[in-house]
């Protein structure tokens, strides 16, 4: 990348990628391209590249490059400006945003991120595995088909699941199964949610003697239902998560929440306290500064079973997709319920020209694919890789000759409105 100055306008950024074992393998992974194109660092073609961060979180900090290599905390901190004065007054010197690109190939745990309140109390009682105080809500926005499960299924397919699997019956037992099959709509929000909570509990909480044979016999099952061609795309879905995580109380939790597919440039966002779990695929993700995530399934990692189940919401329903609002010809802009975040995806055709206006907010901007220049007060060459810090204030114009591919994550607009 060239002709990029740091005169705070546009400021390029060396970022951090994570080798989970959720992640694709080697060159199969769009983030391990990105990570090679922005670091120059070649690829392990055995290894799993999972995330690409770009932001100022301790976790995984991005670097500014000018003279001496300083994280952008750092430099943000040193040049507080470049925030703008809204951003400024309400997070301080911190970025409120961290921006991601996943890459998916077997799910992750089935989680939830705390709330504000909740997440100040886990750090301070266990600091060496919630490492922030801050709340996580995020927005996952599809790069090629992109599945997850997210939030609780409805009261009436929650009874078909019942109804239809007998293992679920067998671990919550008779009369929690028929408690759920009387429930009905004039019961009242708080009545269900309660039934649903206890249900969810008794699944994740139920001990590893009876989850190894409970589903050995669901997988019997289902094994033999498919050879008949009769397995619905959840009961699908139930076969691979239980060849990725043979034995895992997960599988059978998976029946509780919603199989959702999204289409690329679909995009799901979560709330504090909703439980969800990424599968497949490929993603750009945004979400508040925090990596807090309370596990209790689908993962070898630390698990809070309890913490979880009597955090969440027990909200049901399918979740909203955001398919974009139209920004310009060029560009659709996805915009969340919440403050911190909003991510912009740009897709330029050759031989033309969009122009990000000036905000009262800081940007961060990414290049997936192709190539052109990023104009401010000097023309940047930008290509595949790319990461660029933009101050607040900034107006840019972006050109291409051969067509370019980008995405742009900022402070909620709504904030300057």
């Amino acid at each position: 990348m060239e002709g990029v100055n740091g005169d705070g306008s546009l400021i390029k950024l060396i970022c951090c990628v994570k080798n989970s074992d959720w992640g694709r393998i080697g060159r199969e992974s769009t983030v391990a391209r990105l990570y090679y194109r922005n670091t120059g660092i070649e690829i392990d073609l055995d290894q799993p590249y999972a995330e690409f961060w770009m932001g100022t979180h301790e976790s995984g900090p991005s670097y500014v490059v000018q003279g001496e290599k300083v994280t952008l905390k750092d430099w943000i901190e040193r040049n507080p400006g470049v925030l703008g004065e809204i951003v400024v007054k309400k997070w301080g010197t911190n970025l409120p945003f961290l921006f991601k690109v996943l890459s998916v190939a077997k799910a992750l745990s089935i989680q939830a991120h705390p709330d504000k309140v909740l997440a100040t109390s886990l750090h301070k009682e266990q600091p060496f595995v919630y490492k922030d105080d801050n709340h996580k809500p995020e927005m996952a926005l599809a790069l090629t088909q992109f599945e997850a499960l997210c939030g609780f299924v409805s009261l009436e397919e929650l009874k078909v699941t019942v109804k239809t699997t007998p293992e679920i019956v067998e671990v919550i037992g008779n009369a929690k199964a028929e408690q759920i099959l009387n429930l009905n709509e004039d019961d009242g929000e708080v009545e269900v949610r309660l039934v649903l909570q206890s249900a969810f509990t008794d699944i994740m909480s139920v001990c590893k003697d009876v989850i190894v044979e409970v589903l050995a016999k669901l997988i019997s099952r289902l094994n033999i239902k498919d050879q008949a061609r009769h397995l619905t795309d959840k009961e699908q879905l139930i076969l691979r998560l239980e060849k990725q995580y043979p034995a895992d109380v997960g599988v059978l939790a998976a029946y509780l929440l919603n199989y959702v597919k999204l289409n690329p440039g679909e995009a799901l966002y979560l709330g504090s306290n909703e439980p969800h779990a990424y599968l497949y695929g490929e993603s750009v993700e945004c979400m508040a500064n925090s990596d807090n995530v309370i596990r209790a399934g689908l993962t070898p990692k630390h698990r809070d079973v309890e913490i979880l189940c009597s955090m969440l919401t027990y909200r049901q329903g399918f979740p909203e997709i955001l398919k974009g609002t139209v920004v310009n010809p060029y560009t659709m802009r996805y915009l969340p319920p919440f403050d911190e975040f909003e991510v912009d995806r740009c897709i330029l055709p050759p031989q033309s020209t969009t122009v990000f206006p000036s905000i009262p907010g800081p940007s961060i901007f990414l290049v997936v694919g192709g190539e052109g220049t990023m104009t401010t007060s000097s023309d940047a060459v930008v290509a595949e890789g790319d990461v660029l810090f933009a101050s607040a204030n900034t107006k840019i114009t972006v050109a291409t000759l051969s067509g370019l591919h980008l995405y742009r994550a900022g402070v909620s607009s709504r904030l300057f409105e």
